[in-house]
């Protein structure tokens, strides 16, 4: 459906095509490191934007317009010797929405358990066949998650090549026992879990959830707020689906961290019939925001 879409700007002004598919902008936040040489962090941003953004990451060819908004920030609060560094990555991307200015809110990761190596003006580069560094594999999974994640909201389920992808990336790192965030029992929220949650049939209603939320409900809801609504709330409820079988996971938390807001706009702008029962749904589904989807049941009363 990307390519549906902006195929035909690509016919009509003769865009040039580029392989890579991110246009990924890097923060890096080092206020909390003291004493040390500051040109080292320079460094670093443009290594890690080398890598995120000029590495052709699938064999899709994206023009320039294609190319998926997103941005990490690197928080950094500990040095551990000359070259060592921990902290945590922030993971956000977005998808334009059809004939609107709106980009939504695809990710929105906080991964705490981050820690790793860097030589000032080093080289970062990925080898899919083995985990040379816990930097550059904890990058090229998220470049994958992120590449997935969007293209399972175009076309239903085309994530799953680079899934596969970024589930071979931990299956490498977990060799290295230096690092976490790669193995089942380090965590609930962490790498394993995302790409387990993501694989696992049991969220195949989730993500088909996130094809029609996106191309039958966003993409239409400027041109058929009814409809688009209608849709919206049939793929909201095939998370919870997805959310009643495996309690507590880490895709379906990620899901209501990146739509919360979204999803309260959209459903209270206007009088919805049965808004108190996607609210009691909702409420259900995602107990950790409840305040918010209380808080739609007080616009519809203004």
């Amino acid at each position: 459906m990307r390519r549906f879409y902006l195929g035909i700007f690509i016919l009509i002004f003769g865009l040039q095509l580029n392989a890579q598919e991110l246009n990924c902008r890097i923060q890096i936040n080092s206020q909390k490191i003291k004493g040390t040489n500051r040109q080292k962090f320079t460094a670093m941003r443009t290594a890690i934007f080398e890598f995120m953004n000029e590495n052709k990451w699938t064999s899709d060819i994206y023009a320039v317009e294609e190319k998926i908004e997103c941005t990490m920030t690197l928080n950094l609060t500990d040095q551990i010797g000359a070259n060592g560094y921990k902290g945590s990555l922030t993971i956000k991307s977005t998808r334009p929405i059809y004939r609107a200015s709106y980009n939504s809110p695809i990710i929105n990761i906080v991964d705490t358990d981050f820690s790793f190596e860097y030589v000032e003006n080093q080289t970062l580069e990925f080898n899919e066949h083995n985990h040379t560094s816990n930097l550059i594999s904890t990058l090229a999974y998220y470049a994958y998650i992120i590449i997935g994640m969007d293209n399972d909201s175009f076309s239903a389920l085309s994530g799953e090549s680079s899934f596969l992808k970024a589930n071979k990336v931990v299956t490498n790192a977990q060799a290295d026992n230096k690092v976490v965030g790669w193995k089942p029992y380090e965590g609930t929220f962490n790498r394993y879990w995302l790409i387990e949650n993501l694989l696992h049939n049991d969220f195949k209603p989730l993500r088909n959830g996130m094809y029609s939320y996106h191309i039958d409900g966003l993409d239409v809801l400027g041109d058929q707020a009814e409809a688009g609504r209608d849709e919206i709330t049939a793929a909201l409820y095939n998370v919870k689906t997805s959310a009643d079988k495996k309690q507590n996971s880490y895709l379906v938390k990620l899901f209501f961290d990146a739509k919360v807001t979204e999803i309260t706009k959209v459903f209270s702008d206007g009088f919805i019939t049965n808004k108190n029962e996607i609210v009691q749904m909702l409420m259900q589904v995602n107990p950790s925001n409840s305040s918010k989807w209380e808080g739609m049941l007080k616009e519809q009363g203004k």
